[in-house]
């Protein structure tokens, strides 16, 4: 039996490991009823639980908003959040918000693909192959803690001021957490896996496609949602000092004529950004690798 039969058949991978392992049983034992009753309502819980960030939101903002109405709180540096809803609303309308995360959003995605790729493949490689890693990992270690926003001078001087230099600084922003991630989720696999592949018969590429990737996904989604967030961060920091376009302009913007109120709106628009790569994450998380249950559970 090939390992693609033995996967076809649904056998797991310790049954393939040893062959003498005794089947499951059926039967639950009579005494499992009220363990059961208790994983019945986990569901329940966790349904209750998912209310529980907009029930504290809706507590936070309408605390913020009645002490700004009262006049508790100096409403030119804490404006209320119907104030700054209602900013959002006027920037949208006037087609001027759109534009800004557009220009954001395009080189995220652009630093993104080429700093989060890279990371990708390396990180696997190096989790993959020990003597990759020996060779690399210290330079990696060594980079890593370096503050990415200091090397925009040295890049700059390389490259020049355009915007292939903002792109390589966020671009590097998002390497180290998607090498990291990627080589601890190659490692965490159980070695099992691959002399069980190996008994099969199963090809290096085969292993690669079959153990490597879907055992490294749940620590590799890990690493893309963090490596989102660094891009996030950091795109919006080269935005406040270099661009004329982009979220971070408008916080600049904002900052330099003291309107508090679309100072804030930014900042909420960054954060709901932040919640929708979450969301993003989260999703695919459920469609690649459901056998690890849904993220958001408790």
């Amino acid at each position: 039996m090939t390992l693609d039969g033995a996967a076809r058949a649904g056998a797991t991978p310790q049954a393939m490991v040893d062959p003498a392992a005794p089947a499951a049983s059926t039967t639950a034992p009579a005494s499992a009823s009220p363990s059961r009753g208790r994983r019945a309502s986990v569901p329940a819980r966790r349904s209750r639980l998912r209310w529980a960030p907009a029930i504290l939101a809706a507590l936070l903002f309408g605390s913020w908003e009645l002490a700004g109405r009262l006049e508790w709180i100096p409403v030119l540096f804490f404006p209320a959040p119907s104030v700054i809803l209602g900013t959002i609303y006027d920037m949208a309308s006037s087609g001027e918000l759109p534009v800004h995360i557009g220009a954001t959003l395009s080189r995220l995605l652009l630093a993104l693909v080429w700093g989060g790729g890279a990371g990708l493949i390396l990180g696997m490689g190096m989790g993959y192959w020990p003597r990759l890693r020996t060779v690399v990992d210290p330079f990696v270690a060594a980079l890593h803690p370096v503050p990415k926003m200091s090397l925009l001078p040295l890049i700059m001087l390389i490259f020049g001021i355009g915007w292939f230099s903002k792109a390589l600084v966020v671009a590097v922003s998002t390497f180290f957490p998607m090498t990291i991630n990627a080589m601890a989720g190659v490692r965490q696999i159980d070695p099992n896996y691959f002399d069980v592949a190996k008994v099969y018969g199963a090809t290096r590429w085969r292993v690669f496609r079959r153990v490597v990737v879907p055992g490294s996904l749940p620590l590799v989604l890990a690493g893309a949602r963090m490596a989102m967030n660094r891009a996030l961060g950091a795109t919006i920091g080269l935005e406040l000092i270099t661009a004329e376009t982009g979220l971070g302009s408008m916080l600049f913007f904002a900052w330099q004529t003291l309107r508090t109120e679309e100072l804030y709106a930014t900042i909420f628009v960054i954060a709901a950004l932040g919640w929708l790569f979450r969301w993003i994450t989260n999703r695919i998380a459920l469609a690649l690798v459901p056998w690890q249950g849904d993220p958001r559970g408790v």
